[in-house]
């Protein structure tokens, strides 16, 4: 993911697949960057794809974070509920 989004990059997981309990769903993931994002939809997609394929189809979903980016509810959630991989 870092030839992707550079260094340094931090990935956090979160979601239902926090919860061994709950069966199937995708996977979410919070990426957080320090520096600004230029194409934040291209590069999340890049980075969704790359996870497709190395993951044998599962579906991702990923919450891009930077400076220049608009903070939502989701991003709190995130960072709150996630856990650090």
């Amino acid at each position: 993911m870092t030839e992707l989004v550079g260094d340094p990059a931090s990935v956090k997981l979160f979601g239902s697949r926090l919860d061994d309990q709950q069966k199937g769903g995708d996977i979410d993931l919070l990426v957080t960057v320090l520096h600004p994002v230029d194409n934040p939809a291209l590069l999340v997609a890049r980075m969704g794809a790359a996870l497709h394929r190395a993951l044998e189809g599962r579906k991702v979903d990923i919450v891009l974070q930077a400076p220049n980016l608009q903070r939502l509810p989701i991003h709190q959630i995130a960072e709150t509920e996630g856990v650090e991989l």
